[in-house]
């Protein structure tokens, strides 16, 4: 399960978003425009043999999600968890948001998540094919 880098996709950070959604598409562009220089992740669609590969080694419970993915040193966040852990791979003056927005319960956070994710196909033109960065 090697990359074309030569390294092992479990030992990078990955997140894996619907390659149908446009705000997915527009996620990832965000955040590959504003990375810190130190930082490195992948991105894969989830409905690419990649992603579901990878999707089938987390615990049970992240399986079943349909969500957006996150996986961070080896360990896997999904919904808003994982949308929030994203501000800490790009600058620092967005890093700084991550702190104040964690601390928002679980429960709420995911409230929104579920509604954003509710309504996006509404609000963002689906792409023909999937547009962000695969490496």
């Amino acid at each position: 399960m090697a990359n074309s880098g030569g390294r092992r996709m479990t030992q990078r950070d990955f997140l894996l978003l619907d390659g149908d959604c446009g705000l997915c598409h527009r996620l990832a562009t965000f955040i590959d425009k504003r990375l810190a220089k130190e930082q490195d992740i992948g991105y894969r669609p989830i409905n690419s043999d990649d992603a579901q590969q990878m999707i089938a080694e987390l615990p049970k419970k992240h399986q079943d999600a349909d969500s957006v993915y996150l996986i961070r040193n080896g360990k896997s966040y999904i919904r808003s968890a994982a949308g929030i852990r994203c501000l800490l791979y790009m600058k620092w003056y967005y890093k700084m948001w991550f702190p104040l927005l964690w601390i928002i319960p679980l429960p709420l956070r995911d409230i929104g998540y579920r509604i954003i994710a509710k309504y996006r196909h509404k609000f963002f033109k689906q792409p023909s094919e999937c547009l962000f960065r695969v490496d």
